[in-house]
């Protein structure tokens, strides 16, 4: 009998010990399964890498866009979020930001914020809202304060301009880091950028000058004027911005809006300006085919 119970218990701790190690396999296969369902496809740059050995390429160098827009403009702040929210380039790490002064409205307070929450795309300077009496200084001179980081480069540009990113990052590559300043000279039949001023539509300044702009007495004693051609008076009068560089004809205003300054749309364009209308927005949108990476759907017919 006691060799009988023996053999039973036997028989159990053996029964139990299979149990064990399938359950233990069992959970194993689960873990497995669960970590491939959960993990996310792996990214176009991590198959580059795992094919190629090569990492992808990092940016060569930053750049903050401002558009000086103001508080009330929520749709065309809305519509460039989605202009600028597709384009990107290789060779630079690019920050589009709406920049206007103070909110002086409850709905402002409360509409902006949801905007700030959401996209984190807003600077509001410390100033009332003005075109020439010194927005522009401020913008400029608050930057090395109020940012969490340097960059490269800096850009003041309008919000009727449409700014193709891609072709703006391959213009500045192989330019200088350094006292730096860069646009559409004005007047408009130059080609020299030493002449006067880089218009209003977008200029860009290398980050050593925003450094000078906080600090010199220069700007912060002429901040009342045409906007553009202030800070190309600093410069001249600071004797700053020895590397200067006109994109023309990349660079110009919309067709028939502004004589010399405009001319045809052209595949090399970097930005466009004077688009007041959205008649004007669509024929650039559809010159450039902004929408050539929409891919195929059922949810939708275009």
């Amino acid at each position: 009998m006691q060799a009988k119970a023996r053999f039973t218990m036997l028989r159990r701790q053996l029964a139990l010990a299979t149990l064990l190690s399938f359950a233990i396999a069992f959970y194993m296969l689960f873990i497995i399964y669960s970590i491939r369902v959960k993990s996310p496809p792996p990214s176009s740059s991590n198959i580059t890498t795992a094919l190629t050995g090569a990492a992808p390429p990092r940016p060569r160098f930053s750049l903050l866009v401002g558009i000086l827009t103001r508080a009330d403009k929520y749709d065309r702040r809305h519509f460039l979020r989605l202009v600028y929210g597709i384009q990107s380039s290789p060779v630079a790490d690019i920050e589009v930001k709406f920049v206007f002064c103070s909110l002086t409205k409850p709905e402002q307070r409360v509409l902006v914020s949801l905007e700030i929450m959401r996209f984190n795309d807003i600077i509001i300077l410390n100033c009332s809202e003005n075109m020439n009496s010194g927005k522009t200084y401020t913008y400029l001179s608050s930057l090395p304060r109020i940012l969490p980081r340097r960059y490269d480069y800096v850009m003041k540009a309008d919000d009727d301009v449409f700014l193709r990113l891609e072709p703006l990052a391959r213009s500045l590559e192989p330019l200088p880091r350094l006292d730096f300043y860069y646009g559409f000279v004005i007047p408009c039949g130059s080609m020299n950028p030493f002449v006067e001023y880089m218009s209003g539509m977008g200029f860009l300044l290398s980050w050593d000058i925003i450094e000078w702009i906080n600090q010199s007495s220069i700007p912060r004693n002429d901040t009342f004027g045409p906007e553009d051609k202030l800070v190309g008076r600093w410069l001249n009068l600071g004797k700053k911005a020895k590397n200067r560089f006109s994109n023309k004809p990349a660079m110009y205003d919309y067709p028939g809006t502004n004589g010399r300054c405009s001319h045809d749309l052209i595949p090399e364009t970097v930005a466009v300006h004077k688009l007041k209308r959205w008649d004007q927005w669509l024929h650039v949108l559809t010159f450039f085919n902004v929408t050539k990476e929409l891919l195929k759907s059922n949810l939708y017919s275009v």
